[in-house]
C-alpha cells in the first residue's frame, strides 16, 4: 500500500501549464483543490494530514483535509468544491506531509459518504444519461454546429455542466436558456479540445489497447514534434498521432531515456574520427549505439561502427526544418 501512496503523490500531482482546450476556449472546470508538488514531504516545519480524492474514473487527484476522519482506499467522501458539493473516491488515504509542500489552504471534507449518499450519486449518474439525450436533442433543434460529449450533474444538483466540441465559436445563449428552463438549476456549457474528448469518450489506440488518457493518465503531459524526431520516428502524421489527431501521449514515456542516449551518441551529420579515417554520421541507432558513417576516403561504402569506437570532432544538432514544422504544426495544437 505504501508503494501506491508514493505513486499517487509523486506521479499524479497536478501541474501547471498544459490546457487542453482550443485557444480562446474554456477548458473543463475542475474542483477547487490543493496541489502537491512532485517532491513532497521532506521539508522541515509543521506537518498536516491530507487525503487524495478523485471525481472521475481517470481524473486528477485533489487534496483535502480529512478533519480527523480515517479513510481507506476506495472509500467515498462528500466534499465541497468550486463547482458545488461532490462525491468522490479516496485514492490516497490519510497521510501527513509538510505544510510547506501545500500550494494553497486545504478544504475540509464534509463527511464520509453513507448509503444514502452513494445511492444519490448513482441516481445522478443515471440522470446524466437522460440529460445527455436532451442536450443532443436541443442542439439539433437549435441547429448548432457543436458535438455533445459529456454531462456532469453535481451531487447536490446545484449545477449541470455540459461539455461539447466545435470547429469554431458557438453562440449557445438560446440553448442555455432552453436547458435552464427545463432543469431549473445553474447551467454551464464548456467547449473542450479533441484530447479531452478522447479522454471522456475512450476507445482503442493504434496499439490495440484502451487510450492511455482514459485508462490511467490523470492529466495530459506535454508532447512535441521534437520528441518524435529525437526518437528517430517517422514524421508521417499517421504514424505519430493518436485517434484524437494529436501527437500520441506515449511519445513522452521513453523521452528521458532517449535524451540520455543523445548525450553520448553522435547525431546524424556529426563529424567523427574512426579507425578507418574521418567521416560523417549518416544514421545512428540510439538503442544499440551503432553508427553508419560515410567515410571521406570511401564515400560509396557505408562504414558501420559502435559509438564507443569513434571520436567526435564536431557534433550536430537535431532540428526541425520549416517544411516539417508547417506540415506537423496541427499535431501539437491542443
Amino acid at each position: 500500500m505504501e508503494k501506491d501512496l508514493d505513486y499517487y503523490t509523486e506521479k499524479i500531482s497536478p501541474k501547471k501549464g498544459r490546457d487542453n482546450a482550443p485557444k480562446g476556449k474554456s477548458a473543463p472546470e475542475v474542483p477547487e483543490k490543493t496541489a502537491l508538488p512532485e517532491k513532497a514531504a521532506s521539508d522541515s516545519g509543521g506537518m498536516t494530514e491530507i487525503i487524495g480524492v478523485r471525481f472521475k474514473d481517470v481524473g486528477k487527484v485533489y487534496y483535502f483535509s480529512p478533519c480527523g476522519i480515517l479513510f481507506k482506499h476506495n472509500d467515498k467522501v462528500i466534499v465541497e468544491t468550486a463547482r458545488g458539493v461532490e462525491c468522490g473516491d479516496i485514492v490516497l488515504p490519510n497521510r501527513k506531509i509538510s505544510e510547506k509542500s501545500l500550494v494553497s489552504p486545504l478544504k475540509k471534507v464534509l463527511r464520509k459518504a453513507d448509503e444514502n449518499d452513494i445511492l444519490q450519486a448513482q441516481k445522478n449518474r443515471e440522470k446524466e444519461k437522460e440529460i445527455m439525450k436532451t442536450f443532443s436533442e436541443k442542439i439539433r433543434r437549435h441547429n448548432l454546429d457543436m458535438k455533445p460529449i459529456d454531462v456532469d450533474y453535481t451531487f447536490d444538483g446545484t449545477k449541470i455542466l455540459f461539455y461539447f466540441t466545435s470547429e469554431g465559436r458557438v453562440d449557445f445563449r438560446d440553448l442555455v436558456k432552453d436547458l435552464a428552463s427545463i432543469y431549473r438549476t445553474r447551467i454551464e456549457l464548456r467547449q473542450i479540445g479533441v484530447r479531452d474528448e478522447a479522454k471522456m469518450l475512450g476507445g482503442l489506440g493504434i496499439c490495440g489497447r484502451p487510450f492511455c488518457c482514459s485508462s490511467f493518465l490523470g492529466e495530459f503531459q506535454p508532447v512535441s514534434i521534437k520528441m518524435a524526431k529525437e526518437q528517430s520516428l517517422s514524421l508521417n502524421p499517421t504514424k505519430i498521432s493518436g485517434t484524437c489527431g494529436r501527437l500520441m501521449c506515449c511519445l513522452k514515456y521513453e523521452q528521458n531515456c532517449y535524451e540520455d542516449f543523445l548525450k553520448t551518441t553522435p547525431k546524424i551529420g556529426a563529424f567523427v574520427d574512426t579507425a578507418e579515417g574521418r567521416g560523417v554520421v549518416q544514421d545512428a541507432n540510439l538503442l544499440t549505439g551503432m553508427l553508419t558513417i560515410k567515410l571521406d576516403k570511401k564515400p560509396d561504402v557505408p562504414f558501420i561502427v559502435n559509438k564507443e569506437e569513434v571520436k567526435v570532432i564536431k557534433d550536430a544538432q537535431i532540428k526541425l526544418n520549416r517544411d516539417e514544422i508547417k506540415a506537423l504544426k496541427n499535431l501539437e495544437d491542443k
